[in-house]
C-alpha cells in the first residue's frame, strides 16, 4: 500500500485551498457568470419551486393509492413525495431571497401577506401559499404527533389546504411578475393537467388491490 503523505507536506496545501476558491469566485464575477446565474434564478427559481411542489402533490396522491400500487411501491412514493417537498421549499426560499435581494419586493411583503405596496393581492397569494406549504411540511415531518382521531382530522385538513395553496401559487407565478414566456406557460399548464388528472383519479370510488 502507498505510504501516507507526511503531515509536513500536507500543511502547505491548506492555505492554498481558500486562495484557489477566492480566485475561482473572482473569475466568475469578472466573467459575468454570477449575474447570469442571478438572472436565471430571478426568472426560474419560482418556476422550479412550483414544478417541485406539483411533483409533491402528485407523489402524495400516488402514495395513498391502493388499487394500483403495492405497499412497497407506496413507501417509495412517500419517499419521493418528501424529497420533492424539500426541494420545492428550497427553491421557494431561493425564489424569495432573490426577489428581495433584487428589490422586486420587500422583506416585509415577503413575510406579511398583502403588505406589498404595488401588487398586494398577487404577492400576498404567494406569501400565504408559502406559509401553507411550510406548515404542511412541518406537520408532515411530525406525522406521529397526530395520532388521535381529532388530531388526525386536523392533519388531513391542513394537507388538503395544500391544494388551495398550490392554486394560489399558480396564480401568483403567472400574474405577479413579468409576462411568462411560452415554456413557462407550458410548464404551468402541464402542472395543472397532471394534478387535475391525479386528483380526479384519487376522488373516484375507493377500491383496494386484490
Amino acid at each position: 500500500m502507498p505510504a501516507s503523505v507526511p503531515r509536513t507536506r500536507r500543511r502547505p496545501l491548506r492555505p492554498a485551498l481558500p486562495a484557489a476558491l477566492l480566485l475561482f469566485l473572482a473569475v466568475l464575477v469578472r466573467s459575468g457568470a454570477a449575474d447570469r446565474a442571478a438572472d436565471f434564478l430571478d426568472f426560474g427559481a419560482g418556476v422550479l419551486a412550483l414544478v417541485a411542489l406539483t411533483g409533491t402533490v402528485l407523489w402524495g396522491l400516488a402514495a395513498t393509492d391502493r388499487r394500483v400500487l403495492a405497499s412497497g411501491h407506496r413507501l417509495l412514493a412517500q419517499a419521493v413525495h418528501r424529497g420533492t417537498g424539500v426541494a420545492g421549499l428550497g427553491f421557494l426560499a431561493l425564489h424569495i431571497g432573490v426577489k428581495v435581494a433584487r428589490g422586486q419586493t420587500t422583506g416585509r411583503a415577503a413575510a406579511l401577506p398583502f403588505a406589498d405596496g404595488a401588487r398586494p393581492l398577487l404577492i400576498g397569494l404567494g406569501t400565504l401559499a408559502g406559509y401553507v406549504f411550510l406548515a404542511v411540511a412541518v406537520t408532515g415531518a411530525a406525522r406521529t404527533a397526530f395520532t388521535g382521531r381529532a388530531a388526525s382530522r386536523w392533519w388531513r385538513a391542513l394537507h388538503m389546504a395544500a391544494y388551495v395553496a398550490w392554486g394560489a401559487a399558480l396564480v401568483h407565478g403567472l400574474r405577479a411578475g413579468r409576462p411568462a414566456s411560452g415554456w413557462v406557460t407550458a410548464a404551468y399548464a402541464t402542472c395543472v393537467a397532471a394534478a387535475a388528472l391525479a386528483l380526479a383519479y384519487r376522488l373516484r370510488a375507493p377500491g383496494r388491490r386484490p
